[in-house]
């Protein structure tokens, strides 16, 4: 027999980053602009990518892609938690909090294989430059960006719809700045132990193949340059792939050090840290980083700068 107090919730509670009113003007100060710039900056990168005949190859598809993915995933987060800032008003349908968790954990692995895409794409103009442009076809390009797409989405679908089955107890407290998996699935009342196999399961092929790919990749690619005879050779091959490896460094190195480090921080606070750094700081910062150290990229953006300015004049 059920427990009486066993309900379908109307909506939930977002207990956010901070409980106290300074702290929260302050961080909506901060992330505000945050979020202005990542939606700038991204979408500067597309449209200069999508603008510039000379940025039509299969490194800048990925980067097009990439950026227009983490212009979805931080909006997935950061303007609903933007208003529970400003309004103090922290509540979320329950529709709107399975449509939250569907997208988040769609576009978070999706930077995963996308970022794994680019190492393979890396990967073939340096080990294979003179059959890169046969190998890496257009079609090839939207197949593997299909299947960065399609899996993700095979998890999120499946998440959600277990997720949807679940009843809720009386407690509707979200200890989180958004509708995350785990923190619901502790509010439950119903039997969770298949969603936590699946958790389990979809954690194990998510988190690691992307990784084990873009690792593989790396490996052969330092093995490739190093057999490289010239200084010059070296540092031209190593600068095709500097901005990538520094954003792959940056989103497995604060996964790392969220979860494996020692620290006296509860699963929750490491769980918002780890969103915050890759929903929120690392979209922030990649348009920065693909663009300050991309030449070309420079020359699409002032290229994209000028034709916007005579528009306006």
């Amino acid at each position: 027999m059920e427990p009486a107090n066993r309900t379908r919730l109307s909506e939930f509670i977002l207990l956010g980053l901070s409980d106290k009113p300074a702290h929260q003007t302050l961080l909506f100060w901060i992330f505000l602009p945050m979020y202005l710039v990542t939606l700038v900056g991204n979408l500067l990168i597309v449209s200069a990518i999508l603008t510039d005949a000379h940025l039509h190859t299969p490194m800048y598809f990925f980067l097009c892609n990439l950026s227009l993915v983490d212009v979805l995933f931080s909006s997935t987060t950061v303007p609903k938690m933007l208003a529970n800032l400003h309004t103090r008003s922290r509540a979320i349908p329950f529709a709107g909090c399975l449509a939250q968790m569907y997208t988040f954990h769609l576009l978070g692995p999706l930077d995963t294989f996308l970022l794994a895409v680019m190492a393979i794409d890396r990967f073939m103009a340096i080990v294979y430059p003179l059959r890169y442009s046969t190998i890496m076809s257009p079609r090839v390009c939207g197949m593997l960006v299909g299947v960065s797409w399609m899996i993700p989405n095979i998890q999120s679908i499946v998440h959600t719809a277990l997720m949807a089955q679940l009843s809720f107890c009386a407690s509707a407290e979200i200890p989180h700045f958004f509708c995350d998996l785990m923190p619901l699935l502790k509010l439950s009342c119903s039997d969770t132990h298949l969603n936590e196999l699946v958790v389990f399961g979809f954690s194990i092929v998510m988190g690691f193949s992307p990784l084990i790919i873009t690792v593989f990749s790396y490996i052969c690619i330092f093995r490739a340059v190093f057999k490289i005879p010239s200084a010059q050779g070296k540092w031209k091959a190593f600068s095709t792939c500097g901005s990538h490896l520094t954003v792959v460094s940056l989103f497995y190195g604060t996964i790392f050090a969220v979860y494996l480090l020692p620290t006296s921080a509860t699963s929750a606070q490491k769980d918002k840290g780890a969103a915050l750094m890759y929903g929120v700081i690392i979209p922030f910062l990649n348009p920065f980083i693909y663009s300050l150290r991309n030449r070309d990229m420079k020359a699409a953006l002032r290229k994209l700068a000028g034709k916007v300015a005579p528009s306006q004049a």
